[in-house]
């Protein structure tokens, strides 16, 4: 505790820092504040219709992700995800089309071309969102008096559309001036508001239990919900380091290179990705619901807590962290960057060597990291089947957990590197902070 203390005096201590947390938590609390405005023309009282819809499923996702804004028709209901949609389009635009693959190697110009893209590509997207949101989610026995749906309608779309563009801004101006990455942080702390309601709903449930014992199941609970974030930890740190040797260069009285630094290869490169694409397939079998030949295939797939639904969502995890690793590391690039550096690894070939003995590797390594990812995300269906709420399951892994472990990560790495650097002692006595992006 005395070390804890020492540290936040140090963080105090640093005038940048310490204008970048408040700064940090001025935007957090402008986009809190927001989630709880209600889109003009509706009756607040009469949204429970919306909440009670917007528990479970894709929908439940995108609630989560907005901070509850989804399901409470707020003016940030959209919140990111249409951003987050335009910039996976554009980062898979960058791999298999030249014109974009030349601007992520024009380096600065090249990344401000590809953002301009991307918000070009998020009105597009909120443009196709909005008006389906407003149609499609919003009970019309929500409307005021005095609003007709023509005019509530074009209002809301409106309102939708600048207020997800006004927290996109929000997450860029937290990246630039603030501490973290700004879109995470707003995900993340979106996520984190939920958890003390979750968390009071599982005590009520274990206080209130009639077979006795409730609270000790619940400490129980609590343990193994903090060894499964103990692993996510694990998960989102674990790297495999291969040695690379560059050459040794003399430059007038200097000499440069000579020494051996590591490729860091994360064990998991695709992070939450491959979840969010295996939930939204396992959308697909509910479309046939409504017809009576594939009504079986749909009532299989009703539930997260079904077999059918678990091993088919394990799978396509999987898949997709494996497609989307291939897709975000370039074994290629990372051998041609090496070879223009004078680097090489030792006992391999520089060139198309090097770059199938880095595929392999990445390979290995996907796999059990593919496999614990897929337990992970289908962890709280055991939750839910042992016992724990629907709420608090969420927290014990899925998209949920990964997100906060792996955002919290990023941000304290940022706070240790400016103690680090003022000459102060890090957050941990012995170790370091790596997260994702110092990995």
């Amino acid at each position: 505790m005395k070390k804890f203390f020492e540290t936040i005096k140090n963080i105090y201590k640093i005038e940048e820092l310490r204008t970048r947390i408040g700064y940090t938590l001025l935007l957090v609390l402008i986009y809190r504040l927001g989630c709880y405005i209600v889109l003009p023309g509706l009756d607040p009282g009469r949204l429970a219709e919306l909440q009670g819809s917007t528990q479970e499923g894709l929908v439940g996702l995108l609630n989560m992700f907005s901070g509850g804004a989804f399901g409470n028709a707020s003016i940030f209901a959209l919140g990111v995800m249409p951003y987050i949609s335009a910039s996976i389009v554009v980062q898979l635009l960058g791999m298999f089309v030249p014109a974009f693959r030349k601007m992520q190697m024009e380096g600065e110009s090249g990344r401000r071309k590809m953002n301009q893209i991307t918000r070009y590509l998020t009105i597009l997207i909120l443009a196709i969102q909005g008006p389906a949101y407003v149609t499609g989610m919003v009970p019309r026995s929500a409307l005021a008096v005095g609003w007709s749906s023509f005019t509530f309608n074009i209002v809301a779309t409106i309102i939708l559309m600048a207020g997800s563009m006004f927290v996109m801004w929000l997450g860029e101006r937290i990246t630039d001036r603030g501490i973290g990455n700004g879109i995470s942080l707003i995900i993340m702390i979106g996520i984190v508001a939920r958890l003390p309601y979750a968390l009071f709903a599982e005590i009520v449930q274990k206080w209130t239990s009639a077979s006795g014992g409730g609270m000790l199941i619940l400490i129980v609970e609590l343990i193994v919900w903090f060894f499964i974030i103990v692993a996510a930890i694990a998960l989102v740190q674990a790297v495999r380091r291969v040695p690379v040797q560059y050459a040794k260069r003399v430059i007038g009285n200097k000499q440069y290179g000579g020494v051996r630094q590591y490729i860091p290869l994360k064990i998991n490169a695709a992070g939450v990705m491959p979840i969010i694409f295996a939930q939204a397939l396992m959308m697909i079998p509910l479309l046939f619901g409504r017809y009576d030949a594939t009504r079986g295939i749909a009532a299989a797939f009703s539930s997260y807590t079904t077999v059918w639904y678990n091993v088919v969502f394990g799978i396509l995890v999987v898949v997709f962290t494996y497609f989307y690793t291939a897709v975000t590391v370039n074994p290629t690039m990372m051998s041609e960057d090496m070879k223009k550096n004078g680097g090489f690894i030792p006992g391999v070939k520089p060139g198309k060597q090097t770059a199938a003995y880095l595929d392999g590797i990445l390979s290995k390594v996907t796999l059990p990291g593919s496999i614990f990812l897929a337990f992970i995300a289908i962890f709280p269906a055991f939750a839910v089947l042992l016992g724990v709420n629907n709420q608090f399951a969420s927290f014990y892994g899925g998209t949920s957990l990964l997100i906060m472990v792996g955002v919290i990560l990023d941000t304290l790495q940022q706070i240790e590197s400016y103690l680090l650097m003022r000459h102060y002692d890090g957050l941990m006595k012995t170790g370091r902070l790596t997260g994702r992006s110092g990995m």
